[in-house]
């Protein structure tokens, strides 16, 4: 005896494994980044800027690495674009005014930092390294650093604009404090998610 089955019950049947196969993948994907995360300072601020890296970076200390440095740099670029827009407009006056010109170039070297981290990280290598965590624990940290001495030198003048910018600068750190533990991570996790090309 042949049991033919109705075909929207078949249908029905093939969305509800389609969408149950689905959230599995994407509770799998926020485990990923919760797992990622659990290492940084700012768990929630992790999770919540590198929650679109969940799938494609899985369980990988490098590629959580890399996604860490990456969004730092979107963040540091947008913040240097503000900088930018606030010397553009004249918003500073005095002090202030020097004190945003040091921001500029502070952003500038953190960036660059960022970037040649980021060329590091894209090309590991198993006979290089120490070396090249060595040498990104310094670039990260100095980016940190150039953040930090962004706000040197504001005074209370235009309270409201230095404030937005105080604001983002804080923001921005904690980004590069996690991306740097991510590459922590990476340092101790060691060798075993790295292939040479």
């Amino acid at each position: 005896m042949i049991i033919v089955a109705h075909p929207m019950f078949l249908l029905l049947l093939f969305l509800s494994l389609l969408t149950s196969t689905g959230q599995m993948v994407f509770a799998k994907g926020k485990d990923n980044v919760k797992e990622a995360c659990s290492v940084t300072r700012y768990q929630s601020l992790c999770v919540h800027s590198l929650s679109h890296f969940s799938n494609t970076a899985g369980r990988s200390p490098s590629k959580w690495a890399r996604a860490g440095v990456s969004v730092s740099i979107g963040e540091v670029k947008n913040v240097k674009a503000y900088i930018a827009e606030l010397k553009r407009h004249g918003h500073m006056k005095g002090r202030n005014k020097i004190a945003l010109s040091d921001c500029a170039e502070s952003f500038a070297d953190a960036l660059d930092e960022l970037h040649r981290s980021l060329g590091v990280l894209r090309r590991l290598s198993k006979s290089t390294f120490s070396t090249q965590m060595g040498d990104l624990n310094t670039w990260i940290s100095a980016a940190l650093t150039d953040e930090d001495t962004c706000l040197e030198g504001f005074e209370g003048e235009n309270k409201k604009h230095v404030e937005v910018l105080q604001n983002r600068v804080q923001n921005v750190s904690y980004i590069t404090s996690n991306a740097l533990a991510l590459v922590n991570k990476l340092a101790t996790t060691g060798l075993g998610s790295i292939n040479d090309p």
